[in-house]
């Protein structure tokens, strides 16, 4: 699918904003603050069903009442998103729906500034990053997260309470379980899947003989639901004096590895870098091989932190997809 056009409304500092897509390469020129990565996020909203920043109501432009995009495919399908100040509806294949159809999400590889940063980031910010990468790939995946947070945030809230006792969590501490169990075995797949083309992505951009990895470290260790669920009511009593969920997929982490050493501290800023590169493209590759559909490239003044090599690397990798960059400078494509 090639995006014709997008349309948006009320959406953050824009009152009214069209762009018109090329089906190759797209470039959306201008300043700091002047709303281009906006015009990326409304696309997200209308390719896979959320903002990958904000909530609704952040992204209202301010003073207003409702927003609205609408995105327009060059096959002529559209798709509409409208915000009320309460309520986002969409429209899809002329039906509404209060969140966006599975049949028309549509894959895409997101590449943010602060991706670059991922390898010294916060664990948090890596399950993150992750989480919504690994959601291109299976649209289950998503779901048990989302599941499984919700859980988590009943659990957590009924923990605070003066009078909490290990039967009332029980409910919760089934879904953590369920969901936590295959949250685990689905990270464990992709990330295998991605190691094995790792290495020899990363040494194409960066022309050595580095070895690159990525360590899933978790606590779950391929623990089975009922295990999940009997370490959960094993830590009631700590979890009640802490008031928080100890044990859980919440708190695994991805770590990079740099010839066997941790990326952050013996990677160089180039070489880190290298290593983002690298998953990127592999990620765009796993999409197309589950989905059958080559990826939307949406890229956030990227541009600007690759120096040539790696920006020359950048557009030959993605030259077959459709792509929509955003720079405060012109760039050479």
């Amino acid at each position: 699918m090639i995006i014709k056009s997008i349309k948006i409304i009320n959406f953050r500092n824009h009152s009214e904003f069209f762009l018109g897509c090329n089906p190759d390469t797209t470039l959306i020129l201008g300043p700091n603050g002047c709303g281009k990565t906006s015009v990326l996020e409304a696309i997200y909203i209308l390719t896979r069903g959320k903002s990958f920043r904000a909530t609704d109501s952040e992204i209202l432009k301010r003073g207003e009442k409702f927003y609205r995009i609408e995105l327009e495919y060059e096959n002529g399908e559209k798709i509409l998103a409208t915000y009320d100040g309460s309520v986002k509806t969409f429209i899809s294949l002329d039906k509404k729906s209060r969140r966006l159809p599975k049949k028309s999400k549509y894959p895409v590889v997101l590449f943010l500034p602060s991706d670059l940063n991922l390898i010294s980031s916060s664990p948090g910010r890596r399950r993150d990053y992750f989480d919504r990468v690994f959601g291109e790939f299976n649209e289950n995946y998503s779901s048990d997260v989302s599941r499984y947070e919700k859980a988590l945030k009943q659990r957590n809230e009924l923990l605070k309470a003066d009078q909490v006792s290990n039967p009332s969590l029980f409910s919760w501490n089934l879904l953590l379980a369920k969901y936590g169990a295959e949250i685990s075995r689905l990270r464990k797949l992709f990330i295998d899947e991605i190691n094995t083309h790792l290495t020899k992505t990363y040494r194409s951009i960066a022309e050595n003989s580095d070895e690159i990895e990525i360590s899933y470290t978790s606590e779950i260790n391929n623990l089975t639901e009922n295990a999940y669920l009997k370490k959960l009511e094993e830590n009631f009593m700590r979890d009640s004096y802490l008031g928080h969920t100890s044990f859980g997929v919440h708190r695994d982490d991805f770590v990079f590895k740099f010839n066997q050493k941790p990326a952050d501290g013996s990677a160089s800023r180039g070489e880190s870098r290298s290593i983002i590169l690298a998953l990127k493209f592999i990620e765009s590759d796993l999409i197309y091989q589950k989905t059958a559909k080559k990826p939307l490239i949406l890229l956030d003044d990227v541009f600007s932190e690759l120096d040539p090599p790696r920006r020359q690397s950048l557009v030959k990798n993605f030259k077959n997809n459709q792509v929509i960059i955003t720079s405060v400078e012109d760039v050479l494509l």
